[in-house]
């Protein structure tokens, strides 16, 4: 699965959202994950800006409310999911962003890195039955090992990802060698969930058996937002999405030397032996005697050079003529 999230990148507008559906289901992308705000539920004016990059809000309660969408909004953007072939998936940051998720029928949650700690809304997720992604980039092995447990305890389908929380990361924190860790530990789907800004760190999770791809999608990294330079354009994640589904294809034939159909090609590229200079009858040919000239068969073949070696020729041979079996004793 190869998730596109919008998160902020519509700064609170919704036509910009939709513009975002609208490029995205042209990408090849199979969902788009969206952030669920409540500000009154799930934050207050004491919570401090990540970075301080607004110039219209006040404080990080201000600009969660000015991200909000009411649940008639929330439930056209699905809609436009729906007719573009595109799940709709969404963070909620508050056990009252899950009520209005159920009232417009998602179909799995996405848990934020910040919020495996928040075993009330784990607990809340939970009680829908329905499938989970957690990201695992602020958590402990302890920790993440306690919010895997609240769903599969109940026979919850949990998905984990690699995750590391930097905007951007740099490639020595993207701990791409925890994914096979994460497939071990839990015995289930897993995945990376990018904030590199580009395309490098999901292919190679591709390489090491990720199932599940997720990075945030903006249509220029100069825009407003606190994302922007963490985020993949729109115009790379066509060549992301190519790129993941033919690694993917080429590790379904792992571990495969399969040369069925290349005889032809053999006979093309591979060659025969000949004499790289005129040699009398009687000359005992040495390896300094030999070439090897294409094609294949139109001589002894190059991999059998050493049976000539030491053996009289039998007959003159001019400069890159091609040494036959019965041209030596």
């Amino acid at each position: 699965m190869i998730i596109a999230e919008i998160a902020q990148a519509h700064d609170g507008s919704l036509g910009i959202l939709h513009s975002y559906i609208d490029a995205l289901a042209l990408t090849g992308i199979d969902a788009v994950k969206f952030q669920t705000h409540i500000a009154d539920a799930e934050s207050s004016a004491h919570e401090p800006f990540r970075i301080k990059f607004s110039y219209e809000d006040a404080t990080r309660y201000d600009y969660w409310k000015r991200m909000e969408f009411t649940a008639e909004q929330w439930a056209g953007i699905k809609q436009h999911c729906d007719e573009k072939g595109l799940e709709f998936i969404s963070s909620p940051f508050s056990n009252a962003a899950v009520d209005l998720l159920e009232n417009i029928g998602v179909n799995r949650y996405k848990v934020g890195s910040g919020e495996i700690t928040n075993h009330l809304l784990l607990q809340k997720i939970a009680l829908t039955q329905k499938p989970v992604i957690l990201s695992s980039g602020m958590s402990t092995w302890q920790e993440l090992d306690d919010a895997v447990e609240i769903f599969q305890s109940r026979n919850i389908h949990v998905s984990v990802l690699q995750c590391i929380t930097a905007y951007p990361s740099r490639p020595e924190q993207w701990g791409l060698d925890v994914i096979p860790q994460l497939k071990h530990r839990y015995k289930t789907t897993t995945g990376y969930s990018d904030h590199s800004g580009d395309i490098y760190a999901c292919l190679a999770a591709a390489a090491l058996g990720a199932e599940i791809f997720e990075f945030h999608a903006v249509f220029d990294k100069r825009m407003f937002g606190p994302d922007a330079a963490a985020s993949i354009t729109i115009d790379e994640i066509g060549r992301l999405t190519n790129g993941i589904h033919q690694i993917k294809q080429s590790l379904q034939h792992a571990g495969q030397k399969d040369i069925a159909g290349m005889q032809q090609m053999k006979s093309i590229f591979e060659k025969s032996l000949a004499v790289n200079q005129p040699l009398q009858a009687g000359t005992v040919l040495e390896f300094k005697h030999l070439e090897a000239k294409k094609p294949k068969g139109y001589g002894l073949d190059a991999a059998g050079y050493k049976y000539v070696i030491g053996k009289k020729l039998r007959v003159d041979k001019q400069q890159w003529d091609f040494l036959q079996l019965t041209d030596v004793d």
